[in-house]
């Protein structure tokens, strides 16, 4: 497994090596150790999830409350996404910035976001499947999203789609009204830098 660390400190790119012969292929998706190594702790998986989204599904932009936040392990295992970090921690020298990962079924990439960023992703293929490992369950609570099409965030999106044909975006009721940057921070839900680098302290601590 080859990781690279996003622009976004913390965020990590795991890239598999990729075993295929004339019966298919075997992938390692998650390896708990190497994880664990560029981290500076274990991932705790408390709740798998999976999508399936149409081409064009915008998905996000998602984030829970810090501490505990919801750290995840996304994989692409059908179609292909543009995962995008992003950095929604108040104080953070990367506030307001994203980064983005290609997930799909021929590299076989993941990407790691820890407690704390946002996470949403555009799907290129119709029936695009994402799996994402949770370190905490869903808590209606304390998830939260901001808009992904908040003009302060400036998120580029792509146009085209796998096959190359237009996309035609499509979000979720709940996406589409949720609150941009500059609201959700009056609305004081945005997690702050401060926390977030304490939780994670606290689990190197453990570790």
């Amino acid at each position: 497994m080859h990781y690279r660390e996003l622009s976004i400190a913390g965020a990590w790119e795991a890239t598999p090596r990729v075993h295929a012969d004339a019966r298919g292929l075997f992938v390692e998706s998650f390896q708990a150790s190497t994880l664990a190594d560029h981290v500076g702790h274990g991932l705790t998986v408390r709740q798998v999830n999976r999508s399936s989204s149409a081409a064009g599904v915008v998905r996000g932009i998602h984030f829970a409350a810090v501490p505990p936040g919801q750290a995840k392990y996304v994989t692409c295992t059908r179609g292909a996404v543009v995962d995008y970090a992003v950095d929604l921690r108040l104080g953070s020298p990367t506030f307001g910035t994203w980064d983005t990962v290609l997930l799909d079924d021929a590299a076989h990439r993941s990407v790691y976001l820890p407690e704390g960023l946002g996470h949403m992703f555009v799907s290129l293929a119709d029936d695009s499947t994402v799996v994402y490992l949770c370190s905490q369950p869903y808590a209606p609570v304390r998830e939260f999203a901001v808009n992904p099409f908040c003009p302060a965030l400036g998120i580029a999106v792509p146009t085209h789609g796998r096959d190359g044909a237009a996309l035609e975006l499509q979000l979720s009721d709940k996406d589409r009204e949720a609150p941009d940057l500059h609201e959700a921070e009056r609305r004081g839900i945005l997690p702050t830098f401060t926390a977030q680098q304490d939780y994670v302290q606290s689990l190197r601590a453990e570790a």
